[in-house]
């Protein structure tokens, strides 16, 4: 097959400064590749030097042709008629890609190609592509759209000018599961229909497994491995990759430790005369710091870049087969209840400029408990009820009914509270949230912080150790937030929940928006607190993995409303709700 796109000797650079060397990889009409590796691999640069759209300053050498035609040291005024016609690009965040100012409609019509902008047939016939109807979406704006209705409607967008190459730049990664699946099936349709070439951007190898052919293993500006997407799965010849795929926590069964790759992404120009990954690897040798190893052969269709790969592929494998052993069921958690939810219901009165107020139940008639030391699971998609819940249980929000007790304190109206009842209840639950820099004040540092998480517990733990709890360094108390990576910030909002020493501790997606790795870490980190310290734990996530490996007990909301609750092992064992099978259905690479 000829190749569509082609990309060797590709150098990406901001000034001085190094972010991409020495990628190469082809793609056929039709094929899929996806690109994968934490935050700062040099994926989304990668990308858009394909589509020769790299930010101001930064500069790309090196060979990419596509459909014949070479890319790098042309104009832009030659580059105009590819990008956006026979290239193009989907962005993670629909909302942010779509202009909030222009309907639907308007957003196709400036895509399409001039003769058929004005044919609201062929709007309709686009829209119907992937999946929407035009009656209900062609006149509304971006914010009356749901996530993946947005995300829908920017993939007919990049559609409309019948592109030979997509590009989807985490194209999944705020959507829910069910959506996330949608999404992903819509993709592979559209590219099979089309036989057009896909370029996948991800950190989810489980997305990139089930829909990629190749995978390129992405690692502080190089490629570690290029790999058959299967091949990859069952055998990695790089520790890198098997760190990644080890770190992806498994959906079947609880593993007793969940595997992650310590430290963080180096720079490209830091680690130019050796292996990059050397410093965080555990079979690292003096050959692999003493020059830059090449990417090299490892077998039928594949290439990897580390020396030591003959030596160590048996010890890969037994670490794969080790990781991924069950853990012993614990047994169940029988203290007093430290939580109480009791037929809660939360209605909202909506409004609008343009229809009258209504009312929208969020939560109905939701019952459950929570022991001392144990774990529950909130699973739903966005709008199930899970976060309005704990608001409920925060006081951020009053119900309209049903009542909470926290111990032998009833908190159903937090305005109802004494000042000394507040305090009380503030000191029972803790929250962590999803965005740490956002529950963290930007302008104090890490150890006022904490310091005064400490004073409102009446404990006398200083910031230093709390910090050498988590495993920070104990310099990071004079820091600010800004100054941290988003996994250290999230151990700092994670640090200043337990200060206080709270019976419960709410999780609303503390992982979400982290890098595998970093997310291992954090999920590791919160068993170790619950085993130190015997906190019960919430954790609401639509991510039936962490609901997996972090809970005792699940229960499923859909439309604020229990679907279906129990042991989490029989309720993704043996699902008795069809919405429950639908979820567990979602998960990428479920068989």
């Amino acid at each position: 097959m000829t190749p569509l796109l082609t990309v060797a000797g590709l150098h990406v650079n901001a000034g001085p400064r190094t972010l991409v060397r020495d990628v190469g990889f082809t793609l056929g009409p039709g094929q899929t590749l996806g690109i994968v590796g934490e935050s700062g691999s040099g994926k989304t640069m990668t990308a858009r030097a394909v589509l020769a759209a790299l930010p101001p300053g930064v500069t790309a050498s090196g060979e990419i042709t596509f459909g014949g035609i070479p890319l790098i040291g042309r104009r832009e005024r030659e580059l105009r008629p590819l990008r956006g016609t026979r290239m193009s690009m989907v962005m993670q965040d629909p909302f942010t890609a779509l202009n909030p100012l222009q309907t639907i409609t308007e957003h196709l019509r400036e895509s399409l190609p001039r003769p058929v902008r004005r044919d609201r047939a062929e709007i309709a016939r686009r829209l119907a592509e992937v999946g929407l109807d035009a009656g209900e979406v062609a006149g509304k704006y971006p914010f009356q759209l749901s996530g993946g209705m947005r995300q829908r409607v920017a993939i007919a967008a990049a559609l409309a000018a019948d592109p030979d190459l997509l590009v989807a730049d985490e194209p999944t990664t705020a959507l829910d599961a069910t959506t996330q699946a949608d999404v992903l099936r819509l993709l592979q349709k559209l590219q099979h229909d089309r036989g057009m070439a896909l370029v996948l951007i991800t950190h989810d190898l489980r997305v990139a497994f089930s829909v990629c052919d190749r995978v390129l293993v992405m690692y502080a500006g190089s490629v570690l491995e290029d790999a058959p997407a299967h091949a990859l799965m069952d055998r990695p010849e790089h520790p890198y990759s098997l760190g990644l795929l080890l770190a992806e926590p498994p959906v079947t069964h609880v593993v007793e430790t969940l595997t992650a790759i310590p430290g963080s992404v180096p720079r490209a120009d830091d680690v130019a005369g050796q292996c990059a990954f050397a410093a965080r690897c555990d079979w690292h040798a003096p050959e692999c710091v003493s020059a830059r190893p090449p990417l090299a052969p490892a077998g039928q269709d594949r290439a990897s870049a580390c020396v030591r790969r003959t030596e160590i592929r048996a010890d890969l494998l037994l670490r794969k087969e080790q990781a991924a052993a069950p853990a012993t069921e614990p047994p169940p958690v029988n203290g007093a209840p430290i939580l109480t939810v009791s037929g809660l219901s939360m209605t909202y009165r909506t409004t609008s400029m343009i229809a009258r107020a209504k009312q929208k139940q969020a939560v109905r008639n939701v019952s459950f408990a929570i022991s001392e030391g144990e774990a529950l699971g909130l699973v739903g998609e966005t709008g199930s009820g899970k976060t309005t819940i704990a608001r409920c249980i925060l006081g951020l929000a009053t119900p309209t009914g049903g009542t909470i007790r926290l111990g032998d304190l009833d908190v159903s109206d937090h305005r109802r509270l004494s000042a000394k009842q507040r305090r009380q209840a503030a000191r029972l639950v803790q929250v962590v949230f999803q965005d740490p820099y956002a529950s963290l004040n930007p302008m104090i540092t890490i150890g006022a912080a904490l310091e005064e998480a400490v004073t409102a517990g009446g404990h006398h733990q200083n910031a230093a150790e709390l910090l050498e709890q988590v495993g920070l360094p104990t310099s990071y108390a004079r820091r600010r937030p800004s100054a941290l990576s988003g996994g250290e910030r999230q151990r700092v909002a994670i640090t200043r929940a337990i200060a206080v020493r709270p019976k419960l501790l709410i999780c609303d997606e503390p992982v979400a928006a982290l890098d595998v790795s970093v997310q291992a870490q954090i999920l590791e980190l919160l068993r170790e607190v619950r085993r130190a310290h015997g906190t019960s734990m919430l954790f609401i996530t639509h991510d039936l993995s962490v609901v997996r490996q972090m809970t005792d007990r699940a229960i499923v909301l859909r439309h604020g409303e229990v679907a279906e609750g129990g042991p989490t092992a029989t309720i993704l064992d043996s699902p008795q709700h069809p919405y429950t099978r639908s979820l567990i259905e979602a998960v990428p690479g479920h068989r």
